[in-house]
């Protein structure tokens, strides 16, 4: 019998499973992430997030399976609460980690606790591919692609509130070879401030998604209806994100949730 040692963590609502494993001995497959982040048979969770040694230049390595199983090229809030877990179990000593994930190099800065389970982190996401404005309008809104190393289809028009999200997500995501993250969006309620509701590729809806927070702000900055720092209302919170050249940086707040043991065959 073998017992996994792992952590629980979410950013603004967008949870995940942590396996930190120093001498690369655990496969993360798709059975286990399936299995582990099911809501009703498992711990549950929005992905599983495995982590081993380097390569050079990278501290880590990191593996991340939605919550279906499936490989995800990057998650901007996942990133986050793996550099917390990274930290906290004295797998890297921080305060900057270089992470390399299907995306590319990321690097991650990880603040002091807040309070007990509870740390600020930032993470270089890297610079977005904005597409161009489609043509055609989709729903009445105005369209465009976003890649974020992962890929978005960004919806700008009225109250996402008013969305049927799990009725047109799966909808829009099949459109495109491989899956889509989709992302409804509002300017507003103030200056410079995005409302966004997210349907995440393998997952489903979502509280928050920093990959899809940066996607939107990007794609609104490109329409000129936002300036370079965004703050991205999402039903789990609000995300901070900065559109320096070249990259985009997503920061917020990240908080532990559990020990957890599992027993494996």
């Amino acid at each position: 019998m073998t017992v996994l040692h792992l952590t629980k963590h979410h950013a603004l609502g967008n949870d995940f499973l942590v396996l930190l494993d120093p001498d690369d001995r655990v496969p993360l497959g798709m059975e286990l992430a399936r299995s582990l982040c099911d809501r009703h048979r498992g711990v549950g969770a929005d992905g599983m997030i495995h982590a081993r040694p380097g390569p050079p230049p990278a501290d880590v390595t990191m593996t991340l399976r939605n919550a279906d199983g499936g490989v995800a090229e990057m998650s901007g809030n996942g990133i986050r609460c793996l550099a917390q877990a990274l930290v906290d179990g004295a797998m890297c000593g921080g305060p900057e980690l270089e992470v390399a994930t299907g995306a590319g190099l990321r690097r991650v800065t990880v603040d002091n606790e807040i309070e007990v389970g509870v740390r600020r982190v930032s993470v270089d996401m890297g610079p977005a591919t904005v597409g161009p404005d489609q043509p055609q309008q989709c729903l009445g809104r105005r369209v465009r692609t976003v890649d974020m190393g992962n890929p978005h289809l960004v919806l700008l028009g009225p109250d996402p509130r008013e969305v049927e999200v799990a009725e047109l997500g799966p909808q829009l995501e099949a459109l495109t070879p491989g899956g889509v993250n989709v992302e409804f969006v509002m300017v507003g309620p103030g200056t410079d401030e995005l409302t966004l509701r997210v349907w995440e590729r393998g997952v489903g809806e979502t509280l928050a998604c920093g990959t899809g927070a940066g996607a939107a702000a990007a794609a609104a900055h490109g329409w000129g209806l936002v300036g370079p720092t965004v703050t991205v209302h999402q039903p789990g919170g609000a995300a901070e994100i900065e559109l320096r050249p070249g990259t985009i940086v997503l920061s917020g707040l990240t908080q532990r949730i559990a020990r957890i043991e599992v027993d494996q065959p």
